[in-house]
């Protein structure tokens, strides 16, 4: 069965609803309903090209509509505009999800913003914003897909937070600030929600090529004193990042919930007192 949808620009997609089918890593998410917040980009876009790679029918939403226009192309990818600090939006999101495709299985509260500037003259309306979407805005999604979820027996919820959220980077108080809540957000929402057959898990990037990140390319110095500080001594791409989130949203992730993952190139194990050994190039 299909189910015929108007996408952004008014043009019409079917998208057809699957049965369920095998947990092999390839259909894992086959027959599921899942939603990715902060799509447009870098790790959001990566995450909802992979479910729906792996069978998973996927609203990929962000604030920014004209930039899901690659969801055009993509056949189990319906785009979806929600600015993830207002309820309403929220609840319309899952809503999209219940009502065209039965229901909803995952969610990726992926949604963020990143403020730099030092914790004197960093003004409080930016401290304020990035609070409300890196926090506010991941406790409403969550609140949003409870009642579905339920319905539904169970569901899983990944959100992106940070390797910044487990200690402190300079000039990065309001961002360290709001991952660091949102890991021990997933912890007790997940105390709260297994009763339900909710999980809720947080994924650490650490140096990670996004939109987000992509300015620093432009200090070179800054971009490879990060790259020489991991174990691998290498950037990770957001589709790398993509596959923990595929893995913790799926039914092969059963038994996790509460925990934070670092998909962080082996960053967060450095004390910061020494360089890991160079890769050799020979």
């Amino acid at each position: 069965m299909a189910v015929k949808l108007t996408g952004r620009s008014g043009s019409t997609k079917l998208i057809a609803r699957r049965g369920y089918g095998g947990c092999d890593v390839m259909s894992r998410h086959e027959g599921r309903v899942a939603v990715v917040t902060g799509a447009a980009s870098g790790i959001g876009r990566a995450t909802a090209a992979l479910l729906a790679r792996e069978g998973a029918t996927v609203i990929a939403a962000d604030v920014n509509e004209s930039a899901l226009a690659w969801t055009d192309s993509e056949d189990d990818i319906v785009a979806a505009p929600c600015d993830v600090t207002d309820e309403g939006a929220n609840e319309a999101l899952v809503s999209l999800a219940v009502e065209s495709f039965g229901g909803l299985d995952a969610a990726v509260l992926n949604a963020g913003v990143g403020m730099s500037g030092h914790i004197a003259t960093l003004p409080m309306e930016q401290y304020d914003r990035t609070m409300d979407v890196n926090v506010r805005g991941v406790v409403l999604g969550i609140r949003a897909c409870i009642p579905a979820m339920r319905a539904r027996g169970g569901g899983a919820i990944a959100i992106t937070a940070s390797t910044s959220g487990q200690r402190g980077d300079p000039n990065m108080w309001a961002y360290n600030a709001s991952k660091a809540a949102v890991i021990n957000l997933a912890r007790a929402a997940a105390l709260d929600l297994g009763v339900d057959g909710i999980r809720v898990n947080a994924v650490c990037p650490g140096p990670t090529i996004t939109g987000m990140t992509e300015r620093l390319k432009g200090a070179p110095a800054a971009f490879e004193a990060l790259r020489r500080r991991t174990a691998r001594q290498q950037w990770a791409t957001a589709a790398e990042v993509a596959a923990v989130f595929g893995f913790l949203v799926s039914p092969e992730a059963s038994a996790v919930t509460g925990t934070a993952v670092n998909a962080d190139g082996g960053i967060g194990a450095n004390t910061g007192q020494f360089l890991p050994p160079e890769r050799s190039t020979t």
